[in-house]
């Protein structure tokens, strides 16, 4: 476990002396998908993080999430993480909505043109190794019961096997689901209502194989879903509108056989459940994802139907999103404020993921002769109409989230960076994985107003001026990554060759091989920070120096010789998505 951050004031909230407690940077509450994406990358950025769960251990296999999407798939790659995961699902070419219609994954500009068919437990497992190596300390079968906030951290009462226990952290995540017991310690609503209600799950074997290792149709009054495991065993998903149950009434395999029949034709000779249940879906969104110095994300801060397969999506997203801000403001690189976009960016990215998952669950299941019509029409338009197809399944897959830039930013600004590849092979993504800002320049431009403060980039120091042998500015251990990075050293890059490194550290530059004068700065959650396309020295250098200043907190001022790498966008297999085009 990384050491934490001292922080002054570690006192009980009521003034009374207290006890010696535990200590760290960061309290993740819930050991999920999202909180187990959200740890790693705190502990990987340097931070000491505690990861709590509930159950007496992380290990699940009950869970309802059964789709990766494209964006998701991206971020993973980020981590390294993306090719393994692929190698154990199931990439599906065509993705069904309600009625006929269909969206073809094929026509995404990303390097997974697909929606990957893979169960929860598999992402949690490959997040969950991630997290362990970069030393996240994990303390399964503990309870939150409560928390108290004060100006320099936050005192969270916790229930164990043992007993009482408190412990102390600058910063409180809560990732512990639709019954969060974060969310209500900090006094939020949940407001919302039940969409759905008596849906089966269940897994089982079959006697005959389906076509496709994911089947699904819905009729109008009844759904279900079928998705192979690889492994014999297949996760159902089933709903009839003429059999309605409340969550207790005993769900057995009878009534699972019989909705598949409604809604498939057939149950395909399904045979040994080794568990069945029943739940109701609900669409709830919490009004703020952060009070003071808690937060919110994942399906503790909102949820909604299962339809399009979007929940655990948008949780690994938000913890994309709020990972690097926080390790920014922890490690003195960029002021508390920037914690506020946390909010300004993801809540309308999760009131956008309620809308759509709710209009298409209300699409499939209308079953009224004008109902029915309208949706084959609905089915027709997306099927035969180009952008409309496109946009959807951008919309969809995540890559057409963009967030707000600003007036008079750039048009490139909050929008999500393409896979850009570079002239040596490597690509954007790779070197995102060290969990940095990159800035991509022409080739041939000046190096002076890319360079480092003291004018050596590389330098040997770490992201907050420490040294790059694991230890940081103030001499503690950094678990050998600095503090910042996903695995690799400062100044190295995905393969280990050199990367210029500028801004302390902070900022990796490639260049673009051909003769593209636009140069972006890229968040480390690949999106678009800051753009220009001026032309001046002048005055591209001082809007670098701006854009540097207020993204990373630090500022280019002498020159440098510090290689770069030359990069290049291919151009996509369907449409394009570069900068130049968006």
């Amino acid at each position: 476990m990384n050491a934490p951050h001292p922080t002054p004031g570690d006192h009980d909230p009521a003034g009374r002396t207290a006890p010696a407690r535990r200590r760290t940077d960061v309290l993740v509450v819930g050991a999920g998908p999202t909180g187990l994406l959200l740890a790693g990358d705190l502990a990987e950025a340097g931070l000491s993080v505690t990861l709590l769960e509930r159950r007496p251990d992380t290990t699940s296999n009950l869970t309802r999430a059964l789709v990766v999407h494209a964006r998701t798939l991206e971020q993973l790659d980020a981590r390294g993480l993306a090719d393994e995961l692929v190698s154990r699902g199931h990439p599906l070419s065509h993705l069904r909505l309600f009625g006929e219609a269909e969206l073809d994954p094929g026509l995404l500009p990303s390097r997974f043109p697909f929606v990957l068919f893979t169960p929860q437990f598999e992402v949690e497992r490959l997040l969950e190794r991630r997290a362990r190596e970069a030393g996240v300390e994990f303390r399964c079968g503990t309870e939150v019961t409560g928390l108290a906030q004060d100006a320099d951290g936050v005192t969270v009462s916790l229930r164990t096997a043992d007993g009482e226990d408190r412990t102390r952290a600058a910063y409180v995540v809560g990732t512990d689901g639709v019954h969060s017991t974060v969310r209500a310690a900090v006094g939020l609503p949940f407001p919302g209502k039940s969409v759905i209600r008596s849906v089966l799950l269940a897994d089982v074997r079959l006697a005959q194989e389906p076509d496709s290792p994911f089947t699904f149709h819905a009729t109008g009054d009844a759904f279900a879903l079928i998705g192979s495991f690889g492994d014999g065993w297949y996760r159902v998903i089933g709903w009839d509108r003429h059999h309605q149950a409340d969550d207790n009434t005993p769900a057995a395999l009878a009534e699972v056989r019989e909705v598949t029949r409604r809604a498939l034709g057939t149950d395909y000779g399904m045979h040994e459940a080794r568990w069945v249940s029943r739940f109701h879906s609900d669409e709830r969104q919490a009004p703020a994802y952060r009070v003071g110095r808690v937060f919110l994300a994942g399906d503790a801060a909102h949820v909604h139907s299962p339809a399009g397969g979007q929940g655990m999506n948008t949780g690994l997203q938000d913890a994309a999103n709020l990972s690097w801000k926080l390790a920014a403001v922890l490690h003195g690189q960029a002021p508390t404020s920037l914690l506020d976009s946390y909010q300004a960016e993801r809540h309308p990215v999760g009131a956008a993921v309620l809308r759509s998952s709710g209009a298409i669950l209300r699409i499939a299941l209308l079953h009224s002769a004008p109902g029915r019509a309208a949706r084959a029409l609905a089915a027709q338009l997306i099927n035969r109409l180009g952008p409309v197809s496109r946009r959807a399944i951008r919309t969809l897959s995540g890559l057409g989230i963009a967030y707000p830039a600003g007036p008079g930013a750039h048009k490139l600004a909050g929008r999500r960076a393409p896979d850009i590849r570079l002239a040596d092979g490597s690509r954007l993504y790779e070197l995102l994985r060290q969990g940095r800002f990159v800035l991509i320049a022409p080739a041939d431009e000046p190096s002076a107003p890319y360079a480092t403060r003291n004018g050596d980039p590389a330098g040997g120091r770490g992201a907050d001026g420490g040294s790059t042998d694991g230890r940081g500015a103030d001499g503690r251990s950094t678990n050998g990554k600095g503090t910042q990075g996903r695995g690799t050293s400062p100044g190295k890059g995905a393969d280990g060759r050199a990367a210029g490194v500028l801004a302390d550290g902070r900022v990796l530059r490639a260049a673009w091989r051909s003769s593209r004068h636009t140069a972006v700065l890229i968040r480390p959650d690949g999106y678009v920070a800051w753009a220009t396309d001026a032309t001046g020295p002048a005055e591209r250098a001082a809007a670098l120096r701006t854009a540097l200043l207020q993204w990373t907190g630090a500022a280019p001022e002498v020159a440098s010789t510090t290689p770069v790498h030359s990069a290049v966008i291919p151009a996509p297999a369907h449409g394009a998505d570069t900068p130049a085009d968006r």
